[in-house]
């Protein structure tokens, strides 16, 4: 690295933090204005929307998530991380305007699937360019500093929800979720810089360079270079099968199935279980605003006790903590107590998930950080899209209140297969995973 370059530090990576954190937060925004105005959606007769649809079309929201995350790795290493987030971006705020445009659930379905095409491109996407421009000592600091856009995001659609849609309807709120193409897509395209490693990988080894000077970051190496995305070939998938991987993998699957089984079942049905439970509509749809703060608390929480402690251990306590917190929130307690719940719960609910994508980043090396994220956020995804369905069954059947047992159940789950992670690397054959690029030279240079 030449000697005027930055220190490897978060100052240096702020510009590529601060853009990925404002295209997640548009996600956040857009994912979670169906979950705020959905009472709303129900109680107006000209929609024609049912409990049991609202759910169906819940699941064809991350039925597009799922589709685009387990294709998105190879993609983005073939055409460059910078194009791909743009069009992911355009992709949801069109999917909005559908939506706001719609008169039955039919087409309110299609546009919710093709914002899940966008939703489920998006993230695997900024994860890898976060994890590679950041500081190798705080990976999981920066994943959870990211995450936080997606609550504040989550959080500013409740907002919408408490204020535009009893003003001018639940349309209103749909028709902002296509601000995010006016606003991310220009200050994207013109300040994101793309991948070192995708640089190389096409063979402009002097952009690569200079883009990793200008940040501060180790010059990348070729074993560091996506070649199998940038190949399209099949053994992008085999990569992750390696010894040392191949039986992390599955675990990494199951546990992100559960913790986006929570995240989108939570996200989408709180207000309802909420109001099935007794508590009024305004109260209802405020818990999610309150959860959603829970979750930005969450993520610092998380992030730096994860680069102490381990992203696995930490996911694995906050899984079983989320489990004790959906139980507790079955009881009809007085409504400060329950609010004090919610924020609690929120603060292990999410954040266990994005541990999840943070013990992922030591299981695979940077050539296959772009694969292997984009499949283990993409089979989660089916766990996003099981939440919102059952919730539907279950709230069209008058057992709304069951929702909390599955959301237990599901903590659960995830803590069992994220907590066996380490066992299945050492039967595996694995050693440890190797450092990112760069960081001996930091540790010498006494960064951070």
């Amino acid at each position: 690295m030449p000697p005027t370059a930055p220190r490897h530090t978060f100052r240096s990576v702020a510009p590529v933090l601060a853009l990925c954190w404002l295209a997640v937060f548009f996600e956040g925004m857009d994912v979670n204005v169906y979950g705020a105005v959905m009472p709303r959606m129900l109680d107006d007769p000209g929609l024609g929307l049912g409990p049991a649809t609202a759910g169906t079309i819940g699941s064809w929201t991350t039925l597009g998530m799922l589709v685009a995350a387990l294709v998105i790795g190879p993609v983005t290493d073939r055409l460059g991380r910078r194009p791909v987030l743009a069009v992911s971006v355009a992709l949801f705020s069109i999917g909005s305007a559908v939506c706001a445009l719609s008169g039955t659930p039919a087409p309110f379905g299609a546009g919710r699937f093709l914002a899940g095409l966008g939703f489920g491109s998006l993230l695997p996407i900024c994860l890898s360019m976060v994890l590679e421009f950041a500081p190798p000592r705080r990976a999981a600091l920066a994943t959870g500093l990211l995450m936080t856009s997606y609550h504040v995001g989550g959080m500013f659609a409740t907002g919408l929800g408490l204020t535009l849609a009893p003003a001018f309807g639940w349309r209103s709120v749909f028709w902002a979720g296509v601000l995010p193409a006016l606003i991310a897509i220009p200050l994207l395209l013109r300040l994101l810089p793309e991948s070192p490693g995708v640089l190389l990988a096409k063979g402009r080894t002097a952009e690569a360079d200079a883009v990793a000077d200008r940040y501060g970051m180790a010059r990348p190496a070729p074993a560091d270079a996506p070649a199998h995305g940038t190949g399209g070939r099949p053994s992008a998938l085999l990569a992750l099968f390696r010894p040392g991987a191949r039986w992390a993998t599955p675990l990494l699957w199951l546990a992100s199935f559960c913790g986006l089984l929570l995240v989108y079942g939570v996200g989408t049905w709180l207000p309802q279980m909420m109001r099935a439970s007794g508590y009024g509509l305004s109260s209802s749809v405020s818990f999610l605003l309150v959860i959603n703060v829970g979750a930005v608390v969450g993520m610092f929480i998380a992030g730096r006790t994860a680069d102490r402690c381990g992203p696995v251990r930490v996911s694995a306590l906050w899984f079983l903590l989320t489990a004790a917190g959906a139980l507790l929130l079955r009881a009809h307690l007085p409504l400060a107590l329950t609010y004090a719940v919610v924020a609690v719960t929120g603060i292990w609910l999410f954040s266990a998930q994005v541990m999840v994508y943070a013990a992922a980043d030591r299981v695979y090396p940077p050539a296959d950080r772009a694969t292997g994220l984009g499949w283990v956020t993409g089979i989660g995804r089916t766990g996003a899209v099981v939440g919102p369905w059952l919730g539907g069954v279950l709230a069209a059947g008058g057992n709304a209140q069951l929702g909390f047992i599955t959301f237990a159940l599901a903590g659960l789950v995830g803590a069992v297969a994220i907590g066996l992670v380490p066992v299945a690397r050492r039967l595996g054959g694995g050693a440890p995973a190797p450092a990112p690029v760069g960081a001996q030279a930091e540790a010498q240079a006494g960064a951070e």
